[in-house]
């Protein structure tokens, strides 16, 4: 029954670092994608020919 809790333990802090680094990695790639996303969006509205509101 101990050693039981213990390996489940050890097994969910182990589940627990691998989540947080593919989290750590998945917000990373969100990041970058949402950079070159900003970046895209800004130089398309740099370029768009803009209509004058009078």
């Amino acid at each position: 029954m101990y050693g039981r809790v213990i390996g489940s333990g050890t097994v969910g802090a182990g589940g627990a670092t691998l989540a947080a680094t593919g989290l750590w990695l998945n917000s990373m790639a969100l990041i970058v994608a949402a950079t070159t996303l900003v970046a895209a969006g800004m130089a398309l509205y740099k370029l768009a020919p803009r209509r004058r509101r009078s």
